[in-house]
């Protein structure tokens, strides 16, 4: 592993810690803060339904699964996943991109990462000249951009 690597990978750890970034649902009722009119509505669907099922002859004896289904599938509603980040999902397309999102090329690094990279001894002098001339160009630095500059470096 790499200087560059490890630090950027220590990186990813403390943040997955200080944002509990641990792949496990928590309760959360973000989505009715989000999402009010939909919430609303939801419920307003559901009990129109219960009503024309309740009138029903037919449907009747089956309102039990309407129910069942109802309080299941909005469950799903009242819970968020943090995903925890990886270094080796960066520049990785597969279905984790789905669950995760590109998260390393919109989030930025933080500025102790890059002080710690251009003060580092282990780090090669022509990768601290690179690391200057995108910080020179982009301004903020994704995690994505650390990651090309740990490869050119795993590389020599």
């Amino acid at each position: 592993m790499t200087e560059i690597q490890r630090l950027l990978t220590e990186t990813i750890d403390e943040l997955n810690v200080r944002e509990k970034r641990d792949n496990r649902p928590r309760f959360s009722i973000s989505f009715i803060r989000k999402h009010p009119g939909l919430f609303i509505g939801m419920y307003v669907a559901w009990f129109a339904t219960l009503a024309v099922m309740l009138q029903s002859e037919t449907l009747v004896d089956s309102v039990w699964l309407l129910v069942v289904l109802f309080v299941l599938l909005n469950g799903f509603f009242f819970f968020d996943v943090a995903p925890r980040y990886r270094y080796e999902d960066i520049d990785v397309l597969d279905f984790r991109v789905c669950y995760n999102g590109e998260w390393y090329n919109t989030r930025y690094v933080p500025p102790e990462l890059i002080n710690t990279i251009l003060h580092s001894p282990h780090v090669d002098d022509g990768h601290k000249t690179q690391l200057q001339k995108m910080i020179a160009r982009k301004g903020d630095l994704s995690f994505y951009d650390i990651f090309t500059l740990a490869r050119a470096e795993a590389h020599q």
